[in-house]
């Protein structure tokens, strides 16, 4: 595959990933919060910068260790069986956020069953602490994988087509593609900007997010179906020939 190729898969992928609302969700209640509790501004951009590095960290190590099983099991060359599952998952993935990933109610209400809502929403106001934040980053990955998991494992089967040097380059693109929500509402709230004004903003847009991440994903499926499943079968054939 030609490193082009992968980085566009790449690209597409981590914007996908940027597309899913949960841990955007949740930084925003866990800015709220602390806004309210009248903690200092100081410990406001703390708390947030910590929490986006939990996200960013987790998100690191579900793609490495993704990368890492594909690379122990296939080499740096994943069959066209593994892609069209790959491609499968993805495409099944974006006809799910199309149907349910908001409820539709008013707000921004996530597909999560309300007991996990639940449960999140008290974990974000107990947190009191840099390194609570930092946790309740990484959970906010591990809760939303069911979603991450597809674009995730595509760019993993992307990154292993390249070089060493290039694969940390394909890896870093996608975390900052993954976590860039995250990064502008994190410079929104350290920047003193009001969270009411974004809350507004994610509301008018829910639709157009859920929208663009399901029809990302039908895309992505798209292209690399044609790229690595239905060349490859041509290719054989005109082998046959």
């Amino acid at each position: 595959m030609e490193p082009l190729s992968s980085f566009a898969i790449i690209a597409l992928a981590g914007l996908v990933h940027a597309s899913f609302q949960l841990s955007v969700s949740m930084l925003t209640l866990l800015s709220g919060h602390t806004i309210g509790s009248r903690a200092s501004h100081m410990k406001v951009v703390r708390r947030t910068s910590s929490f986006i590095w939990g996200v960013i960290v987790m998100t690191l190590l579900l793609l490495t260790f993704a990368i890492y099983c594909l690379q122990t099991v296939f080499g740096n060359v994943v069959p066209p069986l593994v892609w069209s599952i790959g491609c499968g998952l993805v495409m099944g993935l974006g006809i799910a956020v199309w149907a349910f990933y908001y409820r539709k109610t008013a707000g921004t209400t996530l597909w999560l069953p309300r007991s996990a809502a639940q449960f999140l929403s008290r974990r974000t106001k107990a947190t009191k602490s840099s390194t609570e934040a930092f946790s309740l980053g990484m959970t906010s990955v591990i809760v939303e994988s069911i979603f991450i998991v597809a674009p995730l494992l595509i760019c993993a089967m992307a990154v292993t087509q390249l070089a060493p040097f290039w694969q940390a380059i394909g890896i870093m693109l996608y975390v900052l593609l993954a976590s860039l929500p995250l990064l502008l509402i994190g410079a929104l709230v350290g920047s003193g900007h009001k969270l009411s004004r974004i809350q507004q903003w994610r509301e008018s847009n829910k639709r157009f997010l859920q929208f663009a991440g399901g029809s990302g994903l039908l895309i992505l499926g798209l292209y690399v179906y044609v790229e690595h499943v239905f060349a490859f079968s041509i290719f054989q054939a005109g082998g046959l020939l």
